[in-house]
């Protein structure tokens, strides 16, 4: 079975986390979307990385996911904040049981924002955490609560990362992504 993963991104997203993301559910033969939320299918992360998006959000509401993952950066994680239709999907997707997760500012400001992370144990960038209401922050690198899954930050990305093809694609997958990288 081949799963399907978004990795929503705007203009600002953290560089290390959206590589990291991408390429290891790719590793893991999971077929990645990576889609713009602006206006324009080039961005420019957080730290100067130019990335080239696979299609525009707009272009992909309609299709399933079995997960959508949102990057951090301040800058980015507030443009996917404020972006209604992936507000709309996130929603859909956690009440669809369907996974969905965050890293860094995301969960603070995306998540957060668009309503999912009630009653949910949930991580952010302990530095963000503060703008948390309506559920349990745990300083952890990585936690999972049923569909949720969110993660602290940059040092935390790799894990994300191999936890999300854990998720997916079960212990296995995890393990030999996880040998692919020497981890």
């Amino acid at each position: 079975m081949t799963f399907r993963a978004l990795i929503a991104l705007a203009e600002g997203i953290d560089d290390l986390q959206t590589v990291t993301l991408i390429d290891v559910l790719r590793r893991a033969q999971v077929e990645v979307v990576v889609a713009s939320v602006e206006g324009r299918r080039m961005l420019t992360c957080a730290r100067g990385t130019r990335l080239t998006c696979d299609a525009m959000l707009v272009d992909v509401l309609a299709q399933p996911f079995d997960l959508i993952a949102l990057a951090g950066g301040d800058v980015g994680a507030q443009h996917l904040a404020a972006h209604q239709p992936l507000q709309q999907l996130i929603k859909d997707q956690s009440a669809a049981g369907r996974l969905f997760a965050g890293i860094a500012e995301a969960p603070a400001v995306a998540l957060q924002a668009f309503g999912v992370l009630r009653q949910r144990r949930m991580t952010c960038l302990p530095s963000a955490s503060h703008q948390l209401s309506g559920c349990t922050f745990v300083d952890q690198p990585v936690v999972v609560d049923g569909n949720c899954i969110t993660a602290q930050g940059s040092a935390a990305a790799l894990t994300f990362a191999l936890t999300l093809v854990e998720q997916l694609c079960g212990k296995a997958s995890r393990a030999a992504v996880a040998a692919q990288l020497s981890v």
